[in-house]
């Protein structure tokens, strides 16, 4: 490999050529201050626009001040990170950037975590030149049903815009305007709601400002709580337990979930429950699909679809029916845990405890902001009372328990209230890239083969690349399984499919890279792959402990079924916990 030699700071380094000089400075030690600059180098995103100038450097022989998150180190270069140049350009900058943002930072979704505010006070910032001529611009806000963006408070780092168009290829997200009324979003200045948006909220999660954040459902839930007439019943999906510790200063990857669901009954819920229950369902409903298809598919029925494709990330349906809606029999019908949870609890449950489902308020907490929008679509109600009633982010809850002044800390571990929340750890491992597909095996091998399982652990479904694939022997019979994670990744395998390319029996998609541990309403990682690592570890961990790790062991599924359901793939079933898709296509091609 060629290298090259330079100096930085007096102190000498040999790199790769093509190494940037902000990753050659970290080598050394020397922390270069960035603001629009992000790398996930383990999930292989990097956002190096060299836009806001933060990161710049004096190089000897250059006239020009040199962002340093993208000029490449070259044989012999000198620099010098903090000459007297240096810093007074950064402050200039930053001052620039701050003369024309809104001056709302004690009642901003972003306070407290906003990287913008972090940055100036880390140059020094307090007063701003030119002061008369801020807030310039008039007040713009788009809010669709999971996102909101306060254009105000866009600083065109573009790291959205990175996120959007080359990670998730969604092209919902672009720069418009110059000067103060510069801004980055849907084409046309449309509104999100009329755009390509999937709300997968990697925007949101990459935003170093309140540009891009939440729809809050926390008050609505508030109030709910606070209605005698209602009985709330909670949810909690398997990335939330690995995630929200961070929020109250845990390490990443530690689990809390006793310490969660007691925080949420210390909340006022009358019945916590756990999503994996849903999940454990879905793996008995889309088990049964894939295993009717891929048995039809032997028997040589062109009919039966292969490859079966995953349908439980609202964010990866969302963009299946923007751009391959010609594909709708491809997918799974099985509805989403959260969907499947939802109405299984305004049905079965509100029978079992009495009460009619209109007076039930279902509350999911997600790591997902698309599953804000989920719960909004029509299908997903009876008589126009949704199944799920309201969707709150790992980052609202964590908010709504201080808000409460709950010391979540120091609370003592409870369990999940029964019958919906008891769960094995395939329900678990559906909050990592490759879960859910590791989970649908476990049992599909034991019901297609008639074979008890000698190893529970895939460990070849896991991973961090983006699109993996390996070959499982269902007792002589190889089945193909594809997995990608971040819509860009999965439009490569969509378009083999399409094309008649694909090789695989079973495709699992996840719209959020990491899958939904790097979900867009998770703590906010700034940046660092490895908190996305270490919450996928603590999923794995979580299923290692549970004394059940098959969906089709769970002795509460089994009841639901036999009271109420009937079996897999019934028609009761199938009316209750399977959906279908539409094209809408046509939704981004209009200019609004």
């Amino acid at each position: 490999m060629e290298t090259v030699k330079l100096t930085i700071d007096n102190k000498e380094i040999e790199v790769p050529r093509g190494t940037t000089i902000l990753k050659a400075a970290k080598e050394l030690g020397i922390e270069i201050p960035t603001l629009c600059y992000m790398d996930l180098h383990d999930l292989n995103i990097e956002n190096k626009p060299g836009g806001c100038r933060i990161c710049v450097a004096e190089v000897q022989g250059r006239r020009n001040l040199a962002p340093t998150c993208s000029t490449k180190c070259e044989p012999g270069m000198v620099v010098k990170t903090h000459t007297a140049r240096v810093l007074n350009a950064r402050r200039t900058v930053m001052e620039f950037i701050l003369s024309d943002h809104p001056k709302d930072c004690l009642i901003c979704p972003k306070s407290g975590t906003c990287e913008l505010q972090d940055m100036a006070h880390r140059l020094g910032i307090r007063e701003i030149p030119g002061q008369e001529f801020a807030e310039m611009s008039t007040y713009r806000q788009d809010t669709s049903p999971s996102i909101i963006r306060e254009l105000n408070k866009c600083i065109m780092c573009r790291r959205c815009e990175m996120m959007c168009n080359d990670v998730q290829t969604v092209g919902a997200l672009s720069a418009f305007n110059r000067g103060f009324t510069a801004a980055v979003g849907p084409a046309f200045e449309q509104n999100l709601e009329y755009s390509s948006c999937t709300y997968c909220g990697q925007c949101v999660a990459v935003c170093p400002t309140g540009a891009l954040t939440e729809v809050n459902h926390v008050p609505q839930v508030l109030k709910a709580l606070n209605d005698p007439t209602k009985t709330v019943v909670v949810q909690t999906a398997p990335a939330v337990r690995a995630a929200l510790g961070e929020e109250f200063g845990m390490e990443p990857g530690t689990l809390v979930t006793g310490k969660m669901t007691a925080a949420l009954r210390a909340l006022g819920f009358d019945y916590v429950f756990d999503t994996d229950f849903a999940a454990d369902l879905t793996i008995m409903e889309e088990g049964t699909e894939l295993l009717d298809r891929l048995s039809r598919h032997l028997k040589g029925d062109k009919s039966a679809r292969i490859p079966i494709l995953t349908s439980c990330c609202p964010g990866w349906v969302n963009f299946f029916e923007y751009y391959y809606p010609d594909m709708k029999d491809v997918p799974s019908t099985a509805k989403s845990p959260q969907q499947m949870f939802g109405a299984v609890a305004k049905s079965y449950f509100a029978e079992k405890i009495g009460i009619n489902r209109k007076d039930m308020v279902v509350v999911s907490i997600m790591p997902c902001l698309a599953k804000k929008y989920e719960c909004q679509r029509d299908e997903f109600s009876v008589d126009g009372n949704p199944d799920v009633d309201y969707s709150i982010s790992t980052r609202e809850l964590a908010a709504f328990i201080r808000q409460a002044n709950i010391d979540i800390r120091n609370l003592h571990d409870e369990d999940f209230d029964s019958p919906l929340g008891e769960s094995t750890g395939a329900g678990v491992i559906f909050g990592a890239t490759g879960g859910v597909i590791e989970a649908a095996c476990r049992t599909a091998y034991e019901i297609f083969t008639g074979k008890k399982l000698d190893r529970l652990d895939f460990t070849e479904l896991r991973g961090m690349e983006g699109v993996r694939s390996a070959t499982l022997d269902f007792n002589g019979t190889p089945i193909k399984i594809g997995i990608a994670h971040g819509l860009g990744n999965a439009r490569k395998l969509l378009d083999d499919v399409k094309h008649g390319r694909s090789e695989f029996t079973a495709i699992e998609v996840m719209a959020c890279p990491g899958g939904c541990i790097g979900g867009g309403g998770q703590p906010l990682h700034h940046g660092d792959s490895e908190i996305i690592k270490a919450r996928a570890a603590a999923i794995y961990t979580e299923d290692r402990k549970k004394p059940l790790r098959k969906s089709h062991e769970n002795p509460f599924i089994i009841k639901l079924y036999e009271e109420y359901l009937g079996k897999p793939g019934s028609e009761k079933s199938h009316h209750l916990l399977h959906t279908h898709y539409f094209d809408r296509k046509d939704k981004i091609l209009v200019k609004k």
